[in-house]
């Protein structure tokens, strides 16, 4: 039995007022014992921690300001979490709350470390409640209402399932409050044919994800071969349903991507901390040969970035991929354009490569 990570929308797991919609929880919960019982490990990422927070301080409208927005978290995430705790013991399923941030994602060691960490929950059998620790987070609420966290979760567990929820059946065509004729999507496996489509990144007064962030976190996860489900957090049963491979909401069936685990956080994971721009020779060398990139085909360095960061490298505009630099900015800009022995010469110690293709991924 593989592992089923269900991800949980602010505009689900609380009402407009911000208090919690506990018969939604306990549906969701009751899908969730059930998985569990049948042998099936089940991770539950969910968002409403700020969501609560507004509710239980009487604020109208999502701040905007950061340290309103890690505050609010700070008094609702303890009540989030109580209740998944209540509801999963009833249902005699133990539980653990973990916050992460997203340098617990983009730093490589504290990546593995979750890992590590989660594991070993669920080799106790024990549901991990995740959400993202906005009460000391320094990027905004950087994880789009938690879909890029339930994907990155999903990918660095080796997930059997994403079941993504949300208030409405899945994904239309158009915005169906704002078009009557929006039909839903019932299979997405051209995620390039969405570019026609109007998905846009609305959001409730609670919430701050939206369609499209589900959407991205669904190529994110089927790139690493695990399915995902777009579905309504509100109709009881559905994650069941989903699970079963029943025809609720929109699938998005996995995909050979030819990615490792690696080159997957690689490229969904590790922030971009600067820009390397590259002649057509070396665009062309790393998207059909596979090849490293080497001083000699940079034509500009943008940004400061250290030895290790993670770079994006762009040609006449478009980005070409993201790779881990064995240069700082202020190295590459000495030896840019150079040839790797004119490159040595100044920088005695520095590698052949700017990015070795090992670390590099294409966009």
């Amino acid at each position: 039995m593989g592992i089923v990570v269900i991800k949980l929308g602010s505009s689900i797991v609380c009402d407009d007022a911000g208090h919690p919609r506990r018969e939604v929880l306990e549906q969701v919960c009751d899908d969730a014992a059930a998985l569990h019982a049948g042998g099936r490990d089940v991770v539950i990422v969910t968002s409403g921690a700020i969501a609560r927070g507004m509710g239980v301080m009487g604020l109208g409208m999502r701040p905007r300001a950061v340290d309103e927005l890690q505050a609010a978290s700070a008094v609702g995430q303890g009540q989030l979490y109580r209740v998944y705790d209540e509801l999963l013991t009833e249902r005699r399923v133990a539980t653990a709350q973990v916050l992460l941030t997203f340098f617990d994602i983009s730093a490589r060691t504290h990546y593995l470390n979750a890992r590590q960490t989660l594991q070993k929950l669920l080799d106790w059998r024990v549901v991990p409640v995740i959400n993202e620790n906005d009460t000391t987070t320094t990027d905004e609420i950087s994880f789009g209402d938690n879909d890029f966290l339930a994907a990155q979760v999903s990918i660095l567990l080796g997930a059997e399932q994403l079941v993504l929820l949300t208030s409405t059946d899945g994904l239309y065509t158009a915005d169906p409050r704002l078009d009557p004729s929006a039909e839903i999507v019932p299979l997405v496996e051209d995620f390039d044919a969405l570019a026609e489509l109007d998905i846009r990144q609305t959001t409730t007064t609670l919430g701050s994800g939206g369609m499209r962030s589900k959407v991205v976190a669904a190529e994110m996860a089927t790139a690493s071969g695990i399915p995902a489900v777009v579905a309504n957090g509100k109709t009881a049963g559905i994650v069941a349903a989903a699970v079963a491979g029943e025809p609720v909401g929109t699938r998005f069936p996995a995909r050979d991507a030819g990615y490792s685990s690696f080159k997957l956080w690689l490229k969904y994971a590790k922030q971009a901390r600067g820009r390397l721009a590259v002649d057509a020779g070396a665009a062309r060398a790393l998207r059909e040969g596979g090849t490293s990139l080497l001083p000699v085909g940079i034509t500009e360095v943008g940004g400061g970035f250290d030895a290790g960061d993670a770079v994006e490298v762009v040609h006449d505009g478009a980005v070409v991929g993201k790779g881990i630099t064995n240069y700082s900015a202020a190295e590459l800009r000495r030896v840019q354009g150079m040839k790797s022995a004119e490159a040595r010469a100044i920088l005695p110690r520095a590698s052949d490569e700017a990015i070795h293709r090992d670390y590099f991924v294409l966009a």
